[in-house]
């Protein structure tokens, strides 16, 4: 029987602050009609001052380790992606590992912005099926409004913190991350970056998006990763029980719904709620959906998403 990387449960952190589009209204030339009718954005959630990557992936992280029933002795490897990290160095992935009082295995962050999650994911389950791995926390967390320029309303409004875990675990038969396709062209830089690192400029920098160009590679893109997803394992796109897309804009989201003839009702969406959370993006919407019902053992699982890189990529799973 084939080993695979089986999701036993997921987990959620957001910070206690939210903004809304009103408030942003009051520091910046901007409406929350023109932010809704642009991106489905409402409101968007800022942690708090000192609350870290770390401390948010940890919260994540604990409840992920809860819903799966899981003690986090038994965890053997942490993949956490992440944009934000709390220093240049260590590993952001080593200080959750130090919070659980984890002493086993190895703690490592990926780096793929937006696309991080669906990375980490594919990192982990490639570890576990090769055998140097039995279980494993992958990690989305973000402080992503920390690295914002506040006077730029076109990149501003569109982001918010938070962090999203999954507990996965070897398990032999059917169930579990069936496949990983990833994806990267370094050609595409400009259209989304910071400007600034420690090799760079020494500083921090902001985020800086040319909107349309990201646009147009997030909807191209993210149709042919699904497609390769489905085509790799011989299913047709009336076979997924769930798209769980990245939250970044719900234009995006609703194209990749109709591309593939998928009703509302089987696509997750928090970006209203959530904004965009980069890496954290799609294991909120994936913990929210788990956690309400709303997806069911058995069921098959499309998660996509695309980053700066431009980094995109898509994972199959089957609950």
């Amino acid at each position: 029987m084939t080993r695979r990387s089986v999701i036993l449960g997921a987990g959620a952190y957001l910070p206690e602050r939210v903004v809304t589009n009103d408030d942003l209204a009051k520091q910046m030339d901007t409406t929350d009609e023109w932010i809704v009718q642009r991106t489905g954005i409402r409101q968007r959630h800022v942690a708090a001052e000192g609350e870290f990557t770390s401390h948010l992936a940890a919260k994540a992280s604990e409840r992920a380790l809860a819903a799966a029933g899981v003690k986090a002795n038994e965890v053997d490897l942490i993949v956490l992606a992440t944009t934000t990290p709390d220093e240049t160095f260590p590993a952001t992935a080593t200080r959750v590992q130090a919070m659980l009082d984890i002493t086993r295995g190895a703690a490592f962050d990926v780096q793929a912005v937006c696309a991080g999650f669906v990375y980490a994911l594919a990192v982990a389950d490639n570890f576990i099926k090769a055998g140097q791995a039995e279980t494993a926390l992958v990690i989305g967390a973000e402080t992503f409004t920390r690295i914002l320029d506040w006077n730029d309303r076109g990149t501003a409004v569109l982001f918010g913190d938070g962090a999203g875990a999954v507990v996965l675990r070897a398990a032999y038969g059917d169930r579990g991350v069936l496949s990983t396709h990833l994806h990267s062209d370094g050609r595409t830089h400009d259209a989304l970056y910071v400007d600034g690192g420690p090799s760079s400029t020494g500083k921090v920098g902001h985020v800086r998006m040319a909107g349309k160009e990201v646009f147009k590679h997030a909807v191209s893109k993210l149709a042919q990763v699904i497609q390769e997803a489905l085509d790799a394992n011989g299913m047709a796109a009336k076979e997924i029980d769930w798209l769980v897309p990245h939250q970044a804009n719900r234009r995006i989201i609703d194209g990749m719904a109709e591309k593939y003839g998928l009703p509302k009702e089987k696509v997750v969406v928090t970006v209203d709620r959530h904004a965009n959370t980069s890496a954290a993006s799609v294991p909120l919407a994936l913990a929210e959906a788990i956690g309400d019902g709303r997806i069911k053992p058995g069921q098959i699982v499309v998660i996509e998403a695309i980053g700066g890189g431009l980094a995109w990529g898509a994972a199959l799973v089957r609950m």
